[in-house]
């Protein structure tokens, strides 16, 4: 059966075992080279890695300012990955609802749930599917409140252009986990609009020190480096950076087989299931189609018949305010109505659709 995910590796990794027994492991030359090939890719200057997807949501909640009891507006319609952490740093969580037609965040119902302790919006767009960027901006804008775009799917995908990262958003996040792209095995990154949150997420990346004056002429630490920010050890290894870098190399490439399988789908999805909705059609959103997403009825009979098929489907992911652990668990319509109808076929790079399980 054809999965609906699988992790890319290149078939060639010529520098992996000079690095394993280099003696230098830790962040340094391939940890910067993937972050400048990151930096050229998306058109932005302020990013930086880091060893997981969890850790660039701390980091980046820590360079906010955020602190336990402040309120971020999160969608339940999203990665587990994606609010546990918002959780876990003791943030009180705030679902709003999403447009059931894109399985992202409305941005009436975010404007609505806004309050004097709203310190966050946390916009996923799911499954690479860009949400409503712009009015969601401008919310943040009106209030004074940042806006955290959350790519934890959606590297390589498009609005109005430009590849997420580079939307005009005060930050964004990127998981870099094995079933992404590019993968570093695990890994993440974060983009600053910014420069000064940037320089400071920086240091909060690496328990707060400044490795430029860290170290004295005797290359002891010295007293006269100050640690004065909280801080993590969140640096993505040189290994893990290397696995990157050769990944980037063909990244656009995997992305167009992505595209190309899209549009194979648009037109078989349609012979089959005539009163299907393909998942946001506005023309200025270009997804990295990790995932192929439709709408339809009869959820589990469609899953079902693409599996017989020889096609993995599923609905992806469980509405988070399910789960008891976030307390608020009061229903979303537009989350009931999208979770009643929303299935994923594979329609990544590892098949090609023409050669493949005919339709």
């Amino acid at each position: 059966m054809i999965p609906l995910y699988k992790p890319y590796m290149p078939k060639d990794l010529p520098e992996l075992e000079t690095i394993l027994h280099s003696g230098a492991l830790s962040y340094g030359k391939w940890g910067k080279l993937f972050e400048n090939k990151l930096r050229d890719f998306i058109g932005i200057e302020n990013l930086l890695t880091t060893n997981s997807y969890t850790s660039a949501i701390q980091v980046a909640l820590t360079t906010l300012g955020l602190h336990p009891g402040d309120e971020v507006i999160t969608s339940p319609m999203s990665c587990l990955a994606s609010n546990q952490p918002l959780q876990t740093f003791g943030l009180k969580i705030v679902w709003a609802d999403i447009v059931p037609l894109t399985g992202t965040l409305n941005p009436d119902s975010v404007r609505q749930k806004i309050t004097d302790k709203t310190r966050l919006i946390f916009h996923n767009h799911f499954c690479g599917y860009v949400g409503y960027v712009d009015e969601i901006n401008m919310i943040g804008r009106e209030y004074g409140i940042p806006v955290l775009d959350d790519c934890v799917e959606a590297f390589g995908s498009k609005y109005k252009g430009n590849y997420t990262g580079n939307l005009g958003t005060d930050v964004t996040i990127f998981s870099f986990q094995t079933v992404r792209l590019p993968n570093t095995i695990d890994g993440g990154a974060i983009v600053f609009k910014d420069s000064d949150l940037y320089k400071k997420a920086l240091l909060t990346r690496d328990f707060g020190i400044r490795r430029d004056i860290f170290r004295d002429r005797y290359n002891e630490i010295s007293s006269e480096c100050d640690i004065s920010l909280p801080g993590y050890g969140a640096t993505m290894s040189d290994m893990n950076s290397y696995i990157g870098c050769c990944q980037m190399k063909d990244v656009v490439m995997l992305l167009n087989k992505q595209q190309v399988n899209a549009e194979e789908w648009d037109e078989n999805i349609k012979r089959l299931y005539p009163k299907f909705y393909r998942l946001n059609q506005k023309e200025i959103i270009r997804p990295n189609y990790w995932v192929y997403g439709f709408l339809c009825d009869y959820k589990i009979k469609v899953i079902l018949d693409f599996r017989q098929r020889g096609y993995y489907a599923s609905g992806v992911h469980l509405n988070n305010n399910c789960y008891s652990v976030f307390g608020d668990t009061m229903e979303q319509p537009g989350v009931n109505d999208f979770m009643k109808k929303f299935v994923a076929i594979p329609c990544g790079w590892w098949f090609d659709k023409s050669k493949n399980h005919a339709i």
